[in-house]
């Protein structure tokens, strides 16, 4: 699965990235995490705030840092579509 954090480098961004990854190893899926922080990138998504998350090419949140479980929700669901 492929998971990618939108942002530009601002404090949230880093904190929603530190939390994706911690929750993806306490989770146990097989995921890639990846940053995307070229503003010409970001716009592709549609989205009007950074940070966003983005799971399989679907925005899962945007503007704010979701809750980890709410995030480790959204991993398990991607993971039982594979």
């Amino acid at each position: 699965m492929k998971v990618e954090i939108l942002g530009t480098g601002c404090p949230k961004c880093k904190k929603l990235h530190k939390l994706v990854e911690k929750t993806v190893a306490e989770t146990g899926v097989d995921a890639e995490v990846t940053k995307v922080e070229k503003i010409q990138d970001i716009m592709q998504y549609g989205i009007a705030m950074t940070p966003a998350l983005v799971i399989d090419g679907t925005v899962k949140a945007s503007g704010s840092i979701p809750k980890a479980e709410q995030i480790q929700t959204w991993l398990n669901e991607a993971a039982a579509k594979k």
